[in-house]
């Protein structure tokens, strides 16, 4: 199988593109324009072979998307191209509109195109695989918020549409575009709704890894608000695994949700964390402290920051037999791991123009 993966260069779509490589035996075409968060660094050398093809390319181009469809002849599109900061996007949402609806939409255009210009065996086989995240959904109860006792409301694959952030507005009109494409043009597609994912080689912008390079260098641990805000924590190699699954064995137009049944409030991550590098890197703790928690800061909350996201992962379990393999313990240990193994890899992502730092404050 010849797979295009768009996005392929960032956190979970190089996840992805691991996976395919040293599992498979399929081909993959790696697209991706190579923004700050994308780093063709990994995908390790020791997997890059005749196999792969790495394509820089912006989604938004319509003419250079058509000339990688017509040259690599693709049997099925992932596509993870995405903005996906939340912060980022309250400071910027016009880059969230362009890449994450105006891209899905050329994506698409270019897809049917050439979907349906293949010969009818072909064309019968073809997949477009759209991932998203669960954030569309909006937020949950909260615990804090409901009786004692109370069962708590998951997001399942019906439930309706309530986005509240710039990011999350964006995927979701992608989400919709998709599936319109679907209903209206027949092209087939299949949509996947993730939860928070963590791991290896994850841009340091995002929570986990931010707290475990500013907890190396001696910084404060910034936790917005109180830290009682939840999410559902899934390892990146269990979702690039579940991914996989989906865009060979699921069926045209359906809808997978994906998580990692770790619900966990931002707080608990943070103090996790801060308790395997107590464990794993006491050498490298400050002088001034005596545990790493001790750099723990709370700061403004996040404008309109969700309360909770919680997974209903059934319908995969069901449908494809896929479960997580990593419960959050055993997966933030190979993350911390992996990023005390691994310092040459984010020092130079560090060394460019990204800088650790607070953004989307709303101001």
């Amino acid at each position: 199988m010849k797979i295009l993966v768009t996005g392929g260069a960032g956190f979970i779509g190089s996840a992805v593109v691991r996976h395919l490589l040293a599992n498979t035996q399929d081909s993959v075409i790696n697209v991706d324009v190579l923004t700050y968060a994308g780093n063709t660094e990994s995908i390790p050398q020791a997997l890059q072979s005749d196999r792969y093809r790495f394509e820089q390319v912006d989604i938004c181009d319509a003419a250079d998307i058509k000339r990688v469809f017509n040259a690599h002849q693709p049997d099925a599109v992932m596509h993870l191209a995405a903005e996906s900061h939340v912060d980022r996007s309250i400071d910027g949402p016009g880059a969230f509109i362009q890449t994450n609806v105006v891209g899905t939409y050329t994506l698409l255009e270019a897809a049917r195109a050439y979907w349906q210009d293949l010969p009818e065996e072909r064309k019968a086989q073809f997949i477009f695989h759209h991932i998203s995240t669960d954030e569309v959904y909006g937020d949950l109860p909260h615990p804090d918020e409901v009786s004692e006792g109370a069962e708590l409301p998951l997001f399942t694959e019906n439930t309706p549409y309530a986005p509240s952030s710039p990011y999350s507005a964006s995927k979701a009109s992608s989400d919709h575009l998709v599936r319109s494409w679907q209903r209206t043009y027949g092209l087939p597609t299949i949509v996947t709704n993730c939860s928070n994912n963590y791991g290896p080689y994850h841009f340091p912008e995002k929570l986990v890894p931010h707290v475990i390079l500013n907890a190396l260098a001696g910084k404060p641990l910034p936790v917005y608000g109180d830290g009682s805000q939840i999410r559902d924590w899934l390892f990146v190699e269990d979702h690039a695994r579940a991914l996989c699954l989906v865009v060979k064995s699921g069926r045209v137009g359906e809808t997978f949700n994906i998580g990692g049944h770790n619900e966990k409030r931002n707080l608990d991550v943070v103090r996790t964390i801060c308790a395997l590098l107590d464990e794993l890197a006491p050498q490298q703790r400050a002088t001034d402290i005596s545990v790493y928690a001790d750099l723990i800061t709370f700061v403004k909350d996040r404008p309109g920051h969700d309360a909770r996201y919680a997974i209903d992962a059934s319908h995969i379990e069901r449908e494809l037999g896929w479960k997580p393999e990593e419960d959050f313990v055993s997966g933030m240990r190979k993350t911390v791991q992996w990023y005390l193994s691994n310092e040459s890899w984010w020092q130079r992502v560090l060394s460019g123009k990204y800088k650790l730092g607070r953004l989307g404050e709303g101001e």
